[in-house]
């Protein structure tokens, strides 16, 4: 049924197989199982697409009753689990888990005793984009904070926030005198200080200079680092310029120890999502309480 409802949605199977997940051959064999079941024909598929037949509007609609009613339920025996489950795994990214997620734990923590539930324990899981998007993947976290552009398509995600990235350099070097700034171009031909591969920095930069100058090759990195601090090291003693969320480097921005250099052709901005497997809530309370304080940030912001 929830099968049946994607393809009224998306306008096609292999589309709504992509939105749950399902291969093409796995969501043609639902569908097909469906359809024998009921005894009449619910999708018409074209070259073009599937449509719904007008029995299969008709079961549709039947279809989000049932569905509703089922998530109802599934919402009522998670919280019965939740009042025994006092624990919860969270995966963040390093810039999330650093600047963004104590303060939203905190916040679950006053509201949870706020209406008198037991606070949960929280266990916090780090390390870039990628191994957050493992944890959750393989069942070792319940809800995780991502930075990157590129949603995985086999989890569900809301995006919670946006970050600024901004190019920093040492007080010293020769952009830090660029009233002008400088252009996504020379960002692109110029060897950055930066993470490893898999962090949500660095993919978020490759896919917006990826995406604005189609064709250009960007230049080797000058050092992979693997911490915040050693890329604000680098960078601060004249190695070369890099690209760090603004969220790591204000401390560094405020105090002198480097230097913001504008890009006058394009605002570096990137998504802040939560991921979870599957539902259209992560599973436990606590983690779809999580989510909505994080968004609730974005949106007081």
């Amino acid at each position: 049924m929830s099968l049946l409802c994607a393809v009224d949605r998306a306008g096609s199977l292999s589309a709504a197989a992509g939105e749950m997940g399902y291969s093409q051959q796995a969501a043609s064999s639902r569908m097909r199982s469906l359809e024998a079941q009921i005894g009449a024909e619910l999708v018409r598929r074209s070259p073009t697409g599937s449509q719904l037949t007008q029995t299969g509007r008709l079961v549709a609609g039947w279809a989000q009753d049932v569905l509703g009613a089922a998530e109802r339920m599934d919402f009522g025996i998670a919280a019965l689990h939740e009042r025994r489950a006092a624990r919860m795994r969270v995966a963040a990214s390093l810039t999330t888990s650093a600047h963004l997620v104590p303060t939203w734990l905190v916040e679950l923590h006053r509201q949870q005793v706020r209406v008198g539930d037991r606070p949960t324990d929280v266990e916090l899981i780090t390390g870039n984009s990628e191994k957050v998007i493992n944890a959750v993947r393989n069942d070792k976290a319940v809800v995780g904070f991502i930075e990157t552009p590129e949603l995985p398509k086999d989890l569900k995600h809301r995006v919670v926030g946006h970050d600024e990235l901004v190019v920093v350099v040492a007080p010293g070097h020769p952009w830090a005198r660029r009233r002008t700034g400088v252009t996504l171009e020379q960002l692109a031909k110029t060897p950055l200080v930066t993470r490893e591969p898999g962090s949500g920095t660095r993919r978020s930069l490759e896919l917006i200079l990826g995406d604005r100058l189609p064709g250009t090759e960007q230049a080797e990195p000058a050092a992979e680092l693997s911490t915040e601090g050693a890329i604000k090291a680098a960078i601060g003693g004249g190695l070369a310029p890099g690209v760090l969320s603004r969220l790591s480097v204000a401390d560094d921005l405020a105090l002198g120890r480097l230097t913001a250099v504008r890009v006058r052709d394009h605002e570096l901005l990137r998504p802040l999502a939560a991921i979870w497997r599957t539902g259209r809530y992560p599973s436990q309370g606590p983690g779809r309480d999580l989510v909505s304080i994080a968004a609730r940030g974005e949106n007081a912001a």
